[in-house]
């Protein structure tokens, strides 16, 4: 009797040591699936093109997908070769099942804006794509299915790991929108690199404020643009997996010159800065592993009346009518953008605004962050359009005027606000 008293507890405390050891793990795993589309579609990005659709592959597509295990909580990054983030009706069944079938909590997937990717907008609706581009159509009602095949792998693959972080301001951006010096900028090239426990890298994860539309609008073909050739020649030379999360790239532009020409060139350009970085990481176990985030949502009335049937008919010019079908998330003419905030180990801070968000509001984020190594992410779970702020609103031309800036004034400084508040608070209750 006096043994089996003894066994009871002696099994207790065995339990208890097991739940902490593996509430105390860090792991990591990765997994990519190609999503270049095998059938023309009507190309994302340009209105000039209107609903021409793309004849060949220069490059192919990817979803890539990191998955990170830490404190018992598990939360998926996604660099996707889109000019945008899955719909909103897209994330929902994305997010349900990676819950369900990967114990994924937590989901930041980025478009890395390539105008070179497939329109994913269209609905199997009257007017809305049905009958007149089916194809894509179902490549859009394909796309969570895959993505979530992606982030099941990478759950499966998951294996202890050691994290780092390098940031490094570059030349490799610039800004685009304004004409009022000194021009807001967000140079910094940021590398966030996972090993496995014997230092060798399983994956870089390279975040940077840029559009990706160097390619010719004429060009109709498939391609990752300068993300895709940067992240090409990361893997090349390090030999493990590279994936991009675009930053916010509102008012950014690739800074292009006479050496660091094209796709191929200013890809070559930022990936031998993101190399050098790269090796500079001394990655480490985490001491307090640990994963904490929340969702909010801003939503307010459309800055263009969408139920004015002239606005409506100039969209439908400037772009092609069913693309229109973008508007079912904007019921009543209100806008709503999403922003995830993710804070990783106590250390690492994730912001993504799903929409385009101009650089300063990346910079002021950043400077107010309690935590050093905070990092913005544009194009992230959905697609609201731009977000300038204030001072770009009152400057105006294309990206502040509300043709294509939809979100009521002062969206991207509650943004910010909202954000900082959501570091410090998700670090006090880690």
């Amino acid at each position: 009797m006096s043994a089996l008293r003894f066994f009871f507890p002696l099994f207790m405390v065995v339990g208890l040591i097991m739940t902490q050891v593996s509430a105390t793990e860090f792991k990591a795993g990765f997994a990519k699936k190609d999503i270049t589309p095998q059938a023309p579609l009507p190309m994302w990005g340009y209105g000039a093109r209107h609903d021409i659709k793309a004849s060949a592959t220069r490059d192919p597509l990817f979803a890539k997908v990191l998955v990170i295990e830490a404190g018992g909580e598990r939360a998926a990054l996604i660099g996707l070769d889109l000019g945008r983030s899955p719909t909103a009706a897209m994330m929902k069944i994305i997010e349900e099942g990676a819950k369900e079938k990967a114990g994924v909590s937590y989901i930041l997937a980025v478009g890395s804006h390539t105008h070179h990717g497939p329109v994913i907008e269209l609905l199997d609706e009257p007017g809305m794509g049905q009958g007149k581009f089916d194809d894509a159509v179902k490549y859009a009602e394909q796309l969570p299915a895959v993505l979530l095949e992606a982030i099941e792998e990478a759950a499966a693959s998951l294996q202890d790991a050691r994290i780092g972080l390098a940031v490094e301001e570059t030349d490799l951006n610039r800004n685009r929108h304004t004409k009022k010096l000194p021009k807001p900028i967000d140079p910094r090239l940021s590398v966030l690199r996972i090993d496995d426990l014997s230092g060798n890298c399983l994956a870089v994860m390279i975040n940077l404020a840029a559009h990706a539309t160097i390619e010719s609008v004429f060009n109709l073909h498939w391609t990752s643009e300068w993300p895709g050739h940067m992240q090409k020649q990361v893997e090349d030379e390090l030999g493990c997996a590279c994936f991009f999360m675009q930053g916010a790239a509102g008012d950014m532009s690739p800074n292009t010159s006479d050496t660091r020409k094209g796709i191929d060139g200013f890809g070559k350009a930022a990936a031998e800065k993101a190399i050098e970085l790269t090796k500079t990481i001394q990655t480490t176990v985490p001491e307090t592993p640990s994963i904490a985030g929340r969702t909010d949502y801003f939503t307010g009335p459309s800055r263009i009346d969408l139920s004015n049937r002239l606005v409506l008919g100039a969209l439908k010019q400037g772009f092609f009518p069913e693309l229109l079908a973008l508007t079912v998330e904007m019921p009543d003419n209100q806008v709503t953008v999403r922003m995830d905030t993710l804070v990783l180990n106590k250390q690492f801070a994730f912001v993504g605004a799903s929409g385009e968000l101009f650089s300063d509001l990346s910079n002021r984020i950043k400077a107010r962050s309690p935590l050093r190594d905070t990092l913005v992410f544009g194009y992230c779970n959905g697609h609201s359009m731009y977000i300038p702020t204030r001072e770009g609103i009152e400057e105006g031309g294309y990206g502040a005027d509300p043709l294509v800036a939809w979100c009521p004034e002062g969206t991207g400084e509650a943004i910010v606000e909202k954000a900082v508040e959501n570091i410090e608070a998700l670090v006090a209750a880690q």
